[in-house]
């Protein structure tokens, strides 16, 4: 009996000494090391979404293309490698607000919050500073040491995607269709690149409302103004809401990658669900976001905590 209990106990020993190697990301994980931690970030995206309401969405889109390579590891913060994959080139933002962040949290605890926490953070952050939903952020993700711009290229989605290569993209990630259909709806404060709906709005796509393509025309012309922003939902666009769903209905989704979500589709039920429940995209969205920020985490003793977001440690 004395010998089972003895069993007992180290199995215990060593199952708490295997959970600490690893790590286990928690929401209260800064609660001793860093009080403050949560608060600095809050503050921080606020000042940042206040002064540029389109930083909300920037800082968002900077967590997901984190997240889809290599897991949520802050390795797109890493100057080149990533920046220069396609899908970021040009088009990614907010690296100053996260060093911004990062340098006040470095002045209060020292080498102790990670930027891939940061990240995260401030992605649920500005998505509340825009009027979302908030959630529990669970926490402990350490910093990698390398970055990826050939998976860069290969696991982010395109605008072009249909249905079938978005669930393939997500499902690859473990996240399901719903959790697809409702992160597309961070789309609510986003902009688009004229290039990257060029090609929908000047007859590629038969699936779009005529006059909502017109509309495009004039700040998207067949040749140059690559580079000039139409917003994702013309409805309300800076404030994180499901409108993006009901423009779907009527066809006035802006990318290619929208509107498949609304085509006659597997997914066309849940678009109507969440165009018509506000509080069901906002508790869908809520869990993805959640499962998205777990993806491949570096906890314990792996990676680093960088003291600079855009270089590791020397």
């Amino acid at each position: 009996m004395a010998m089972g209990s003895a069993s007992c106990i180290s199995l215990v020993v060593l199952v708490a000494l295997a959970t600490a190697a690893t790590g286990q990301l928690s929401s209260t994980f800064y609660d001793t090391s860093c009080p403050r931690a949560l608060a600095t970030i809050k503050s921080g995206v606020a000042a940042a979404v206040s002064s540029d309401p389109r930083m909300g969405a920037s800082l968002l889109r900077l967590h997901f293309h984190d997240c889809f390579v290599q897991g949520c590891d802050a390795s797109v913060l890493l100057s080149g490698m990533e920046q220069n994959a396609g899908p970021n080139v040009g088009s990614l933002r907010g690296f100053g607000v996260i060093d911004s962040i990062k340098t006040q949290l470095e002045s209060i605890c020292k080498q102790t919050v990670s930027c891939a926490d940061i990240l995260t953070v401030a992605a649920r952050d500005s998505v509340v500073a825009l009027g979302g939903p908030s959630w529990t952020v669970p926490l402990g993700r350490r910093d990698s040491t390398t970055a990826s711009a050939a998976l860069a290229n290969s696991d982010l989605p395109g605008p072009g995607s249909s249905r079938s290569q978005l669930e393939a993209a997500f499902l690859k990630k473990n996240l399901n269709t719903v959790d697809m259909v409702a992160l597309s709806g961070a789309h609510t404060i986003r902009k688009a690149q004229c290039s990257n709906f060029r090609t929908r709005i000047y007859g590629g796509d038969t699936n779009i409302n005529t006059a909502f393509a017109t509309s495009l025309k004039a700040n998207c012309p067949q040749s140059g103004g690559n580079g000039n922003l139409a917003n994702l939902d013309t409805r309300t666009p800076n404030t994180f809401d499901n409108a993006y769903y009901t423009n779907l209905l009527s066809q006035k989704g802006l990318l290619h990658s929208d509107q498949v979500l609304f085509n006659n589709d597997t997914t066309d039920n849940t678009v109507r669900n969440f165009a018509s429940n506000a509080a069901a995209f906002s508790s869908a969205f809520t869990t993805a976001m959640v499962k998205m920020g777990n993806i491949a985490p570096l906890t314990g003793t792996q990676g680093q905590i960088r003291l600079s977001c855009s270089k590791v440690n020397s």
